[in-house]
């Protein structure tokens, strides 16, 4: 009984809140930042080519390894396996509503990684630097809301 319970209010939470939350930021973040994703792609190119690493400069990975990793993160195998189930179940004509979603989903994601590298850690004995939603949640919000950030 408990897990039913469980189940319904899950489905509930992550089907229209989440849904809805992500498609307004995503289109809220689309516009304020001016099409983002159009308009930094020459540059994310030549980042990605390796025209803009220096050797000499402070930091531990290069910026194609940093694109690896934030990706790595984000792709998985529910993305993987989601695509398939989706051209499966919806037909072609999904795929057309994956590239919208993606296409919106790029000016959430760089937003995120925008407040990660604003509001990173670098520690002062090691030189390492840590970011992420803890790091940006505590640091850009203030100290009230850390619980949100350690949870």
């Amino acid at each position: 009984m408990i897990e039913s319970i469980i189940a319904t209010l899950v489905g509930w939470v992550w089907y229209y809140p989440v849904t809805g939350l992500c498609l307004f930021l995503g289109v809220f973040y689309t516009i304020r930042l001016r099409m983002i994703q159009l308009r930094t792609l020459p540059h994310a190119l030549a980042l990605v080519q390796g025209r803009y690493d220096d050797p000499n400069e402070t930091g531990q990975i290069t910026h194609f390894q940093a694109l690896s990793a934030a990706l790595s993160g984000t792709i998985g195998l529910g993305n993987i396996a989601g695509v398939s189930i989706a051209i499966a179940m919806g037909g072609p004509g999904a795929i057309l509503w994956m590239w919208l979603v993606g296409f919106i989903g790029m000016a959430t994601k760089y937003a995120e990684c925008f407040l990660g590298t604003q509001y990173r850690h670098v520690d002062a004995k090691t030189g390492v630097v840590y970011g992420g939603p803890m790091y940006y949640i505590e640091k850009g919000l203030g100290p009230r809301w850390r619980p949100l950030a350690l949870l």
